[in-house]
């Protein structure tokens, strides 16, 4: 973490130029603050950070999906509107066909006063016919003026979820701002003892973590082979190594925790949740014991951060601002549980 404390420390230097959110209390602490206590405020504001991330994913996918609507919506609006103006057309073409052939005997009547009555019976029948025309086409004609006024309110009605989803889009972004600035003035303040006394410790904690975890049998073994669409999503995984985090981003580029994992999976034939919440909450839950490679770790009480997993107790994943897509122990982050994306047919 060293390094990367280092290269956020660079960043925030050139960020304090710019005028941005109130920080936060704790974004000067003391020279002597114990390196414990520093890791846990850390920590905190990391983790702060991805939670607002993965709230502005799964915002950004609704408002994609949004905006498909209202593609859609406006779409069969035109449509309905062409087949309305062709029914408005016809009805008008009919109602200057009664207008012009009006009579004022009604088909008994002719009957009665024709020379030949089955010929007024066969004119009797056209007449009947064409009056069904008219009736359809006015039948259409209502129709098609029920659709377009449904269609045009739900367009509206579309339109007007899409600004608010970009509205609260918009302060989500603002508010992960802040809270990396956040981050930024804190690491920035760190002294060179610090820094190193906070990465040792994150290391420490960590391997510790992994002792406990590996000790309990909570991992069981690694004999089980990693599905085809498992190891497509591997390979795909480790393929990014080094390339580094940035919130929001899916790739190829650069990845946040979730990007990564959707994109790895979705390289690999299945198609899985944008966010780590979403991927926790709809797709199958294994338990750690049974763990295989390519299933998904998913990290903290809200589900806030996921990894890959590639056996033998190692994950690979896009950490956290500052740092690149990396190789780091299971127990690298508190464990909420496990998923598997190719469990069952996907619940998308």
């Amino acid at each position: 973490m060293s390094g990367t404390l280092l290269r956020l420390a660079c960043t925030a230097a050139m960020a304090a130029q710019v005028a941005l959110a109130p920080l936060p209390a704790l974004a000067a602490p003391a020279p002597q603050r114990p390196v414990a206590e520093l890791l846990t405020d850390l920590q905190r504001l990391y983790r702060q950070t991805e939670q607002a991330t993965e709230t502005y994913n799964a915002t950004a996918e609704k408002l994609t999906a949004q905006r498909a609507e209202v593609n859609r919506l406006d779409g069969e609006l035109a449509d309905a509107r062409l087949a309305l103006r062709g029914s408005r057309t016809d009805a008008g073409r009919l109602a200057r066909e009664q207008y012009q052939n009006s009579s004022n005997f009604s088909v008994y009547l002719r009957l009665l006063l024709a020379r030949d009555p089955q010929q007024a019976l066969d004119e009797g029948h056209v007449i009947g016919r064409v009056a069904g025309e008219r009736a359809a086409t006015l039948d259409r004609l209502t129709g098609a003026e029920k659709r377009a006024d449904v269609l045009a309110r739900s367009a509206r009605e579309a339109l007007d979820t899409q600004l608010t989803l970009a509205e609260r889009q918009k302060k989500q972004r603002d508010d992960v701002t802040s809270r990396l600035f956040g981050v930024e003035r804190l690491l920035a303040s760190l002294t060179p003892e610090q820094r190193g006394g906070v990465s040792r410790l994150e290391q420490d904690e960590a391997a510790e973590a992994q002792r406990r975890l590996t000790e309990s049998g909570t991992l069981g073994d690694d004999d089980r082979p990693a599905s085809a669409e498992g190891g497509r999503a591997v390979r795909y995984a480790l393929d990014q190594l080094g390339k580094p985090y940035r919130w929001g981003a899916v790739g190829p580029a650069s990845f946040d925790c979730s990007g990564l994992t959707s994109r790895a999976w979705a390289r690999a034939g299945t198609p899985i949740p944008r966010t780590s919440q979403e991927q926790w909450a709809r797709l199958p839950h294994v338990p750690l014991n049974s763990l295989r490679p390519g299933d998904l770790v998913v990290y903290f009480p809200e589900a806030t951060h996921v990894a890959l997993y590639l056996g033998d107790g190692k994950v690979v994943q896009a950490p956290r601002t500052g740092e690149n897509v990396k190789i780091s122990p299971l127990a690298a982050n508190p464990v909420l549980g496990a998923v598997r994306p190719d469990a069952a047919p996907s619940r998308l």
